[in-house]
């Protein structure tokens, strides 16, 4: 696939976000550095980002959204984790449920959807294959006539404290289904879990006790849940491949800066041979890490099955981060590992990415798996 130089519209597009995000939201980041974000502050700045297309980007005009390619949201939201990876997953989290709601009934689609891309509802999801059974929690679903009887537990839900819904993969008689459950409507409780380098966004553990959920908050057919499963694991992993590429962003900024401006053994750091190879290769990866991620999301632009494709981006640039913020920390000497700097955070943040987003031997299987036609034995 031949590389697209960006048009006209989205750099104008990019660099006005960009702009924004420096004068509006990386002060507040800053303030809450390693704290927790309260929902009404957040609440401010996603209004605020949705201005610019997240999380309204992809979705079609005539649903409320902007229209425009994935590939022009990957930009963005490259800038957006560039900027800071708490609001970035926040965000994420938000992207994930109007994409969600443009697949559901057209009732629960113009009940949320609206809210969702003015950037004032919060969704959390606890969609996807890996979360299901894992640590012993599953959700079931009784029927109940036309209502569901949803009863379970999730654990690291990103949004989960803030999230006004929370879309789910439930148990019910016919199989696996997609559920949204609306907090104030059906009731659930969501608690903190405080996690190395999610304090500012927070994971949370959320818990559903006799919620009583119409059957039309199904979304697609009961018991076809499975079947969405690739989809959405890709989608998901197309996104985080792109938190990595900002944070691999972020510290190659950080390490020219340091290596062209402080001195060693005489001479500044950039000037030293095996100094000036590693920014070169922590250049590279990144660019390479956002190439993978640009083909995965160009492709789903064209209407192509990217799911082989954004599981390579995935684990690629998941990888890459962990070796070059590490190689920036170790760039910046003792001050690498200090709260004053921001590389301390990047470590912490990509360590985190490459859990996020599944194992990288469990990714590597499914993409062995994918090439080969043969199951890997697990």
């Amino acid at each position: 696939m031949s590389y697209r130089v960006p048009t006209e519209e989205q750099a104008l597009a990019v660099e006005s976000f960009r702009k924004f995000l420096l004068a509006e939201v990386r002060p507040v980041a800053r303030t809450y550095r390693d704290r927790f974000i309260p929902k009404v502050t957040m609440r401010e700045l996603t209004q605020r980002i949705a201005e610019f297309g997240l999380p309204g980007c992809t979705v079609p005009v005539e649903h409320g959204g902007m229209g425009w390619s994935y590939a022009t949201q990957a930009m963005l939201f490259e800038e957006l984790a560039a900027c800071s990876f708490d609001i970035a997953l926040c965000v994420m989290s938000n992207m994930g449920l109007a994409a969600t709601l443009l697949d559901a009934a057209a009732e629960l689609r113009e009940r949320y959807l609206p809210e969702t891309l003015a950037g004032r509802l919060f969704g959390a999801n606890g969609l996807g294959e890996r979360r299901l059974g894992s640590h012993g929690t599953e959700i079931a679903a009784a029927r109940d006539r036309d209502h569901l009887m949803v009863n379970g537990a999730m654990t690291g839900i990103i949004n989960g404290v803030y999230s006004d819904v929370f879309v789910c993969a439930v148990r019910t008689e016919s199989g696996l289904s997609h559920l949204l459950i609306d907090r104030e409507a059906h009731g659930y409780e969501a608690y903190r879990v405080d996690r190395v380098a999610l304090d500012a966004q927070s994971t949370t553990q959320i818990l559903i006790a006799d919620a009583r959920v119409p059957t039309t908050n199904l979304i697609g057919e009961e018991g076809e849940g499975l079947r969405d499963m690739a989809g959405l694991s890709a989608r998901a992993s197309m996104h985080v491949g792109v938190l990595a590429v900002g944070l691999m962003r972020v510290a190659l900024d950080e390490s020219i800066a340091c290596a062209t401006k402080n001195i060693g053994f005489g001479k500044v750091i950039a000037s030293h041979q095996l100094m000036a190879a590693k920014l070169a290769d922590m250049a590279i990866s990144t660019d390479a890490a956002r190439l993978m991620c640009q083909r995965a999301f160009s492709m789903r632009d064209a209407g192509v099955c990217c799911d082989l494709q954004a599981s390579m981006a995935l684990a690629f640039a998941a990888d890459a981060a962990v070796r070059v913020c590490g190689d920036a920390a170790r760039l910046h000497g003792a001050s690498g590992m200090a709260h004053d700097f921001d590389v301390e955070r990047l470590v912490r943040d990509a360590m985190t990415i490459s859990i996020m987003g599944g194992a990288p031997e469990m990714l590597q299987l499914g993409i062995a798996r994918a090439l080969t036609g043969v199951a890997v034995f697990e």
